[in-house]
């Protein structure tokens, strides 16, 4: 129960990043700055995956079968939500060490993320190796 709220809390400061300024002592404006803008690499990374889904989607209609196409879009799509919420999350996770002057959290996130476009990539190259299906 305790991690269900902790984690609760968690999604509740997403939109009221003022709280976070309640905790700690304020950071050089730099680290924070430079929060921001992994956050927002984040999110350009997310829209990327979420692209690349639709086109999979959208522009292959003709040239793989519906159970590909399907598999490999929402494979993307999804990546890009996780990508997208979980950018958000690091970003006050982030913000909040800096001021109460804890280390960074660490997570394993890039890894499964690399490892799930990996999977998707071999498919798509597997997909084009064993010629269009239409």
């Amino acid at each position: 129960m305790g991690r269900l709220r902790a984690a609760r809390d968690s999604v509740l400061l997403w939109f009221a990043p003022a709280r976070v300024q309640d905790e700690g002592t304020t950071p050089d404006y730099r680290f924070s700055l430079a929060n921001e803008r992994t956050f927002l690499a984040w999110i350009r990374t997310a829209l990327a995956l979420i692209g690349g889904g639709f086109a999979v989607d959208q522009f292959l209609t003709d040239h793989l079968t519906h159970w590909a196409r399907l598999v490999l879009s929402l494979g993307l799509l999804a990546a890009g939500v996780a990508c997208t919420l979980r950018a958000v999350n690091h970003w006050v996770r982030c913000e909040r060490a800096m001021r109460l002057g804890t280390n960074l959290p660490v997570s394993r996130f890039p890894a499964a993320l690399a490892v799930v476009v990996a999977v998707l990539a071999i498919a798509m190259v597997t997909v084009v190796l064993a010629g269009w299906a239409g």
